[in-house]
């Protein structure tokens, strides 16, 4: 995922000169800002392509459980910068900030290294819990696809096999059906620790926290490098922005790698040493970095101790957030939409409450203290800033479902010469990204010189339908899916390939946009409604894989065929809907256009 922000000019600290070149035409600074965001998003999406697996694997969540916490972790990674941003501006100073989170951020991937032994699974039979006994099986990312699930019921072991209606078959040793359960009488789980649950929570904790801390302020150092007006400062950004999937490129193929080699740990260790070293690129700058990211001049007491507890007692508070989305129970069905907003969770009142009473209170703000124009470029702000919430909420289906697909109902070959595991195929959009920025920056600059540069509004909804073919490319690929329910492994990459186009339509454009539209005054909240928005798509994303769930036996499915029914279900319903929403907002592209008053 490409993340780019531009913040505010700064003026260039004193004695710095910022006619430097010596860094292909770019400040000298700039490598080492470059290569320490490349070793942070090195640690950060090597932990994400082994989370979802190691949470159903490891721990034997269910696959609603799951993707219901991976949910409230990614948003919160997009919240907790609304805070760091502001401490480092108002206390810290970006470089302390800086080193602060990336000190939490390495000791949270390293706790995560400590997940004790597997969860034990079980099953329970109309009510009655029996042992589950797991044969052939290992505890790494990559099922041998030899693993063999019994459970045990009056000494005898039957093994449990998934019927595609839905139902559970309990097969004898001979291979006869013992004993066919319905199923709604049968579900399965997991016997864990919950010491070392508690302690993957903490890692978690550290890792959003730390987050909050890192993200907002790198880019702020990097924005104090150039001087208000040096056209170089777009194409330091750009340099900058691409050690985000270089470092996702490499760690997403190396932790993974590692977790099935050696172990969990060995890959979480990984992203630990990757984001150690972004710490020891700021920490040890032999003063090439003095003068940057400098604490803001204040009289009085130095606040940072307190800042630095502050942020501990926000990783306990994390925790509780967590541990009460691990409580979360679903809402029976035929329910109604105020039981259903009850029953959720406190981060997703917090978020749904936030966005939804924030939106038109600050529409209402613009009306009463701006013009008309003013008002209607708001409007439009809005309005974009809604539809983009919508396409982060399917394509950050990368992390949950479709990780999951990937492990349970794709051919991971490739030619036939070697394999990747399932989390090795987030690298898919790195690699895309990578390899098609440079050829869609020259496309819109080629178009642009024509004047036939698509508009903001219809390259998001281009970017909402791309999206939503993404989803439909791979349910076309299920039809061809083989005798044992798994689709080729470039069905999904090309699933990666529309998605990546998709992204550059709208990530490299949302939060210029935003600041283009806004009201001078409250530019710097219109930021936060738009990360606010896109934590929101974090949660909801999370929901959506929610839907996508799969009945698991210690970890695994019983029924390949229902798993792909499942998958290709939802993913129609979702593709079809994204393309229904991208064809809407280009029909009001013309409109909003007309709102935004020749922004561009």
């Amino acid at each position: 995922m490409t993340e780019a922000t531009t913040p505010p000019s700064s003026p260039p600290p004193s004695g710095h000169a910022h006619s430097d070149t010596g860094w292909f035409g770019h400040p000298r600074q700039l490598a080492r800002l470059f290569t320490t965001e490349m070793w942070e998003r090195f640690g950060f999406y090597g932990m994400r392509a082994l989370l979802t697996l190691y949470l159903t694997k490891h721990f034997l969540f269910s696959d609603s459980t799951t993707n219901g916490l991976y949910g409230g972790f990614a948003a919160l990674v997009y919240l907790t910068p609304l805070v760091g941003g502001l401490i480092a501006d108002r206390v810290l100073g970006s470089k302390r900030s800086v080193k602060y989170g990336a000190i939490m951020m390495s000791l949270g991937y390293f706790v995560l290294c400590f997940g004790g032994e597997t969860a034990k699974p079980h099953a329970e039979i109309a009510g009655q819990r029996y042992e589950v006994v797991a044969e052939n099986t290992v505890d790494r990312p990559t099922a041998s696809g030899q693993e063999k699930r019994y459970v045990v019921i009056g000494g005898d072991k039957l093994q449990i096999k998934g019927n595609a209606d839905g139902s559970v078959a309990l097969l004898a040793a001979d291979g006869h059906v013992a004993r066919t359960v319905p199923g709604d009488q049968f579900a399965t789980g997991g016997t864990r620790s919950s010491f070392y649950v508690l302690l993957m929570l903490l890692g978690l904790s550290l890792v959003a926290v730390g987050n909050g801390f890192f993200k907002p302020n790198l880019a702020t150092v990097v924005g104090e490098l150039y001087a208000p007006g040096d056209r170089r400062r777009d194409a330091g950004f750009t340099i900058f922005y691409m050690g985000i999937n270089l470092g996702s490129l490499f760690s997403q193929i190396l932790c993974p790698w590692l977790a099935d080699a050696v172990g969990w740990w060995a890959g979480f260790a990984l992203a630990a040493i990757g984001m150690a070293v972004a710490w020891m690129l700021i920490q040890f700058d032999g003063g090439r970095l003095s003068g940057y990211g400098e604490p803001p001049a204040r009289s009085g007491r130095d606040l940072a101790p307190f800042i630095y507890i502050g942020g501990v007692v926000a990783v306990g508070a994390v925790i509780l957030l967590f541990q009460n989305l691990l409580d979360a129970r679903p809402v029976a069905a035929g329910s109604s939409l105020l039981a259903y907003v009850l029953a959720l969770p406190l981060l997703g009142k917090i978020l749904f409450a936030s966005f939804l009473i924030g939106v038109p209170v600050i529409l209402v703000y613009a009306w009463r203290t701006g013009n008309r124009m003013e008002f209607e470029m708001m409007v439009a702000a809005m309005v974009l800033t809604t539809f983009n919430t919508v396409f982060w909420t399917l394509f950050e289906q990368a992390g949950s479902s479709l990780t999951l697909f990937a492990d349970r109902n794709t051919d991971l070959s490739v030619f036939g010469l070697f394999s990747i595991s399932a989390g090795q195929t987030q690298f898919f959009n790195a690699l895309f990204i990578v390899t098609l920025a440079p050829l869609m920056t020259i496309l819109w600059t080629k178009l642009a010189a024509r004047g036939l540069e698509p508009s903001i509004p219809v390259k998001f909804g281009v970017a909402l339908a791309g999206v939503g073919a993404g989803f439909l490319f791979l349910v076309w690929g299920t039809r061809f899916a083989g005798p044992d329910f798994k689709v080729s492994v470039w069905w999904l990459a090309g699933l990666y390939l529309i998605h990546s186009v998709a992204e550059l339509c709208i990530s490299p454009v949302g939060m210029s946009m935003i600041t283009k539209l806004s009201l001078a005054r409250i530019v710097g909240l219109m930021m936060g409604v738009w990360y606010l928005s896109i934590a929101m798509a974090q949660y909801v994303g999370g929901i959506v894989a929610q839907v996508a769930s799969v009945e698991t036996v210690g970890g695994e499915v019983t029924n390949l065929k229902l798993s792909l029914d499942t998958y290709t279900s939802v993913f129609n319903v979702i593709g079809w809907f994204a393309v229904g929403i991208g064809v809407i907002l280009l029909l009001l592209s013309g409109v909003l256009r007309k709102l935004m008053h020749g922004v561009r």
